[in-house]
Formats: structure tokens, sequence, C-alpha cells
């Protein structure tokens, strides 16, 4: 756009559309009330699970990716339900230390294994461990990724507070 000069030789500002901070923010705002008004079949449904709603059920509906990010948001959620501290950090710091997040690692050479019982999954639980702590709702298998984790972080909690204040082996 060229900019024409006026008999004093100033330069004239160019017109361009005028918007008013409160007119840019009005129409903001609609935009997010119409977001969030629900539909009359969200408006029925309750704002809590009837207790007949198993944890699994609940976790289930989400979608979690087959991956350690969605295996670890499982786990937190299956874990809030329960009343089972830990935090995505504690979890993702101990299972990178135990396993690189490989599912089915496995520790052959410590004295676990060698009594028989080797360390397995993604934060490195023994059978023994995993019977005493698994979680309800989860499934009753030591490789499964976040059987596992709950599992972990349940044995954590009851041995150190929460998983979050594993900083070695546990």
């Amino acid at each position: 756009m060229k900019l024409k000069r006026t008999r004093t030789g100033a330069a004239r500002t160019a017109r361009l559309p005028r918007f008013s901070v409160a007119g840019i923010a009005g129409a903001g705002a609609v935009a997010a009330a119409l977001t969030l008004v629900p539909t009359t079949a969200q408006a029925a449904e309750p704002a809590a699970a009837p207790a007949s709603v198993t944890t699994a059920s609940l976790v289930a509906a989400k979608g979690y990716a087959n991956n350690l990010d969605g295996w670890i948001r499982e786990s937190l959620d299956i874990m809030a339900a329960k009343g089972i501290p830990g935090s995505y950090d504690g979890l993702y710091r101990n299972i990178m230390r135990e396993s690189s997040g490989n599912p089915l690692a496995q520790n052959n050479w410590d004295i676990n294994a060698q009594n028989g019982t080797p360390s397995i999954g993604l934060l490195q639980v023994i059978q023994p461990t995993f019977d005493a702590y698994h979680v309800e709702g989860t499934a009753y298998s030591l490789t499964d990724p976040v059987a596992n984790i709950t599992a972990a972080a349940n044995y954590a909690a009851d041995r150190y507070g929460s998983i979050d204040n594993v900083f070695g082996a546990y």
C-alpha cells in the first residue's frame, strides 16, 4: 500500500480496518460460550459415574495409547481411583532407570533371578511382590504394562510413601 503525502510533506498513515479490543474479546467469549454449551445428550449425563461402573471400564473409555505414555497415563488414572499416590514424572523416571521403557525387560542376573524369581517388566517387579500388591481392575499379568506399573506404585506407596520417593533400586 502506498502512503500519500499531504501538503506539509508528512507521511499519512495507511487506512486499515479498525477492531476494538472489546469487540475481539467479545467475539472470543461468544466462541468460548458456544464451545462450552452442552448438547441435550451431554446435559443428561450424570456428573459422576454410578457405583456399578468399574475402574477398568472408566479407564477403557478414555482410549489410551498403547505406548509408554499411554501406559503411564492409564496407570495414573487407576492409581487416583484407588488412592495410590504418584506422579507422571516419578513413574517415568523409575521406568527409564529400571527397564528403559521395555515392558518385557527381564533381569536374569541379580539375587532375585538367582533365587528363581527374576525382576520383570517396566518397573522390574518380582512375582511375589506383584502378587501381594496387584491392583484390582488391572490384568493379572506381570508383563502387562499397566498392571506392572500400578502394582509397583502400590508397593512403593506402602514401602516409601510414593513412587515419587524412589530414586534407586527398590
